[in-house]
């Protein structure tokens, strides 16, 4: 059987374990990590850090991948150096749809079209579990954080500011 997303045939690829959580995504919604957070931080009674979102940034020329809580405020300052890049910036919509595949709001660390270097805030390893964006709105992935690391080969590093 084909997995549902990239995301969750990069996790079935390399033997991680994980959990699917889905919630009835709102169509009328474009603040996407606030919904993530609203459903399944109530839902699953997880803490709002618990749950990651992914950011793609512009390192000037190519793009890499900022995973941080929801919460969170990027520092794309301490991003670009975690990255080896001299700075940052957001990446434009249709960069990021073409780079990895998913469309806003079901960003996944996981599973991109094309890989990209990926930042994790330090922050996220002080739990045992957290969910990312399973590659759609409204399909969340459940996982240890080091899965996250080693599935995307990460860099850690402090990026909020």
């Amino acid at each position: 059987m084909a997995a549902a997303t990239p995301a969750i045939a990069a996790l079935e690829d390399a033997g991680l374990p994980f959990r699917l959580h889905r919630y009835k995504h709102d169509r009328r919604r474009d603040d996407y990590g606030a919904e993530a957070v609203a459903v399944t931080a109530a839902t699953l009674g997880v803490d709002a850090a618990q749950i990651v979102k992914t950011l793609v940034i512009d390192l000037g020329g190519t793009l890499g991948v900022a995973v941080i809580p929801v919460p969170a405020k990027l520092s794309l300052k301490a991003a670009a150096k975690a990255l080896g890049a001299p700075r940052a910036e957001m990446a434009q919509a249709a960069a990021v749809t073409r780079s990895t595949g998913y469309v806003l709001g079901g960003v996944s660390p996981l599973g991109q079209k094309t890989t990209l270097p990926t930042v994790v805030d330090a922050s996220v390893l002080a739990w045992d579990s957290i969910l990312c964006s399973g590659g759609r709105r409204g399909l969340e992935i459940r996982l240890a954080p080091a899965d996250l690391v080693s599935a995307t080969g990460a860099v850690v590093a402090e990026i909020t500011a």
